[in-house]
């Protein structure tokens, strides 16, 4: 869970625990296959409400990063090569919990030539050959390296996602100099010309000491990219070593952002203290629109 006591927290983040061992289930298979999630991996609060409801979201690439964004507990260092086993364990897990979404993302792996794209490709095509399930894709920026963006594109993704997490201001101080918001939304555009049919979505974290005016003018930026799936949620600082926490947004706060959201054109937008990027992720697929033309 966070660094933060609950005891400190505002009252809308303070929530209980489910009560009985349903989580027990996909712990087991995650455990049983050698897989990791996000869920642990980044403490999320909503590990034990998802797997409670056999959901989780896969982290591929390994358990460590060759960045060290500030909001992240993902261990940095030196990571593995990728396990080639890695997809086919994977699409047994999402045919043992029933999905019928998949969510993959993984660590950012710059030491690979292609970033982990081959590694992504082969497992949305492990996952269609053992589920009919849809699969969101939320890959790292590939340090702006559009050949492995395209890969990814070639097995056909239900969603791309990637998550520009904060505010231009704050991208470098927040994400680390490896990271560049303009790659972001030059993959955003590169995506919809190049596959207009996919849904592009993505997630900021908010409470990281942007202000209203940045965050809305963020928002327009990624509509002009081409997102139309949204997610924001609030920051909560994992450990004493990431960033500390700039504000609490109220829940009334995230409603208002998430209507400007919807009336500047994000047709899905999932706005709240609670919310993650793949949180009831399965529910936002099921409402997606396709085939909206391409951004310029």
């Amino acid at each position: 869970m966070t660094n933060i006591s609950k005891s400190s927290l505002p009252r809308w983040l303070k929530r209980n625990v489910p009560l009985g061992d349903r989580n027990h289930f996909t712990a087991k298979v995650v455990g049983e296959l050698g897989l990791q999630t996000v869920c642990d991996h980044a403490r999320c609060p909503n590990r034990m409400e998802c797997y409670a409801q056999r959901t989780a979201t896969f982290l591929i690439l390994g358990p460590v990063c060759t960045r060290g964004c500030r909001f992240c507990s993902v261990p940095k260092g030196k990571p593995l090569p990728p396990d080639p086993d890695e997809p086919r364990r994977l699409a047994e897990a999402a045919q043992r919990l029933g999905l019928k979404h998949v969510v993959v993302t993984c660590v950012t792996r710059d030491d690979l030539p292609d970033g982990g794209a081959e590694h992504f490709y082969q497992t949305i095509l492990a996952v269609r050959r053992a589920t009919g399930a849809t699969v969101e894709v939320l890959p790292s920026d590939f340090g702006g390296n559009l050949v492995a963006v395209d890969r990814v594109l070639a097995a056909d993704p239900d969603v791309y996602n990637h998550n520009t997490e904060t505010v231009p201001r704050l991208f470098r101080q927040i994400r680390g100099t490896r990271a560049n918001y303009h790659w972001t939304l030059k993959m955003f555009r590169h995506v919809r010309r190049q596959r207009p049919e996919t849904p592009l979505k993505t997630g900021l974290m908010l409470g990281l000491g942007e202000t209203d005016e940045e965050l809305l003018d963020t928002l327009a930026d990624l509509h002009a990219a081409g997102c139309r799936m949204l997610t924001l949620g609030q920051y909560l600082q994992p450990s004493s070593t990431q960033m500390p926490v700039a504000r609490y947004v109220t829940p009334a706060q995230f409603d208002r952002l998430g209507e400007f959201a919807r009336r500047i054109g994000f047709s899905r937008v999932a706005s709240g203290p609670f919310v993650r990027s793949s949180y009831h992720a399965a529910m936002m697929m099921e409402n997606a629109e396709r085939g909206m033309p391409s951004a310029e």
